[in-house]
């Protein structure tokens, strides 16, 4: 027999009921009552002149014809909507930059600067990604990334964007940092690290502490987390400058006593080597290399972080 569009939403609930096994349920997915679930369902046998469900009092089960129909709509429906989906990527492709990057430096760096971007480009929208694990760049997945490290990352072109450097900070809430004068007087204080390669002894060794016995008595995950734990009064922290730059500026930290050690990684902005950047994505990878030299740039000063006068802590 030929399909006919009057037939479509009879097949409609009648996939949905196959899948549920639950006229209610199919009824609930679909917004319509149970009644008219089971109503199309009945057209559907009529016009076929088969049984599609047993009906018994616990509910419905498919019959052997049902169940041959229920497998091919559950497949015509999964190939509609892989071309729907297609559909809407290629609709999409020239307007929406997928981008991945740590959530520290999406708060910290990245999100101040959006305004300027989308002043710059408001057609173009951005879906932003901030877990912790490295994302794969398949097909459908981000466009663009930003990585903290040393590289090369296999199967991705990876260009500089900037360096980074460590100091220490800590809340003027917490006991014992208005006494800090020297690096040395850091170790004394409750320290909190991050998974961080570069961690407190290397900050140590740099600042020309030998021997120093120190505390980490909390580790977090993330430098997020680490940063608002200092914040918290909890410990000192090691943080990167670009990161400790909004913490800074509105108080929550400050910075001690202590050199500025560069990092030994650096930020990258990377995407996937075998395969070209859409122009949405070219329009933004230009932009964001064009903010590591732009001085205009909102990104607060750190001199805003510095104690009180009454509670200075020496640099």
């Amino acid at each position: 027999m030929t399909l006919r569009t009057e037939l479509l939403p009879a097949l409609a609930a009648f996939e949905s009921a196959a899948r549920h096994q639950n006229f209610a349920r199919a009824a609930e997915e679909l917004h319509l009552t149970a009644s008219a679930v089971s109503h199309h369902v009945r057209k559907l046998e009529d016009r076929l002149g088969v049984m599609l469900f047993q009906r018994h009092a616990r509910g419905v089960a498919l019959t052997t014809e049902g169940r041959q129909l229920a497998d091919a709509a559950s497949s015509a429906l999964s190939d509609m909507d892989s071309v729907l989906a297609g559909l809407r990527l290629t609709r999409d492709g020239d307007t929406v930059v997928r981008i991945t990057t740590l959530h520290s430096l999406s708060y910290a760096w990245l999100l101040p600067r959006l305004p300027h971007f989308t002043a710059l480009h408001p057609g173009i929208r951005l879906h932003v990604d901030t877990e912790m694990a490295l994302t794969r760049f398949d097909e459908g997945g981000p466009d663009l990334g930003i990585r903290y490290g040393q590289g090369p990352w296999p199967g991705l072109s990876a260009h500089h964007l900037m360096d980074d450097a460590l100091f220490p900070v800590a809340s003027a809430r917490l006991a014992g940092v208005s006494h800090v004068r020297a690096a040395e007087d850091v170790a004394k204080l409750p320290l909190i690290a991050d998974l961080s390669r570069q961690g407190w002894q290397d900050w140590f060794r740099a600042a020309g502490v030998r021997g120093a016995r120190f505390e980490e008595r909390y580790s977090f995950s993330d430098t997020t987390g680490a940063l608002m734990a200092a914040a918290q009064g909890l410990g000192a922290a090691l943080a990167r400058e670009t990161i400790a730059t909004p913490y800074l500026a509105d108080g929550q930290l400050l910075r001690l006593a202590g050199p500025t050690v560069p990092t030994r990684a650096s930020y990258f902005v990377v995407h996937p080597t075998h395969r070209r950047l859409r122009p949405a994505a070219r329009i933004f990878f230009d932009w964001l290399l064009s903010q590591r030299d732009n001085a205009d740039a909102p990104r607060p000063s750190a001199t805003q972080g510095v104690a009180p006068s009454r509670r200075k802590v020496p640099q």
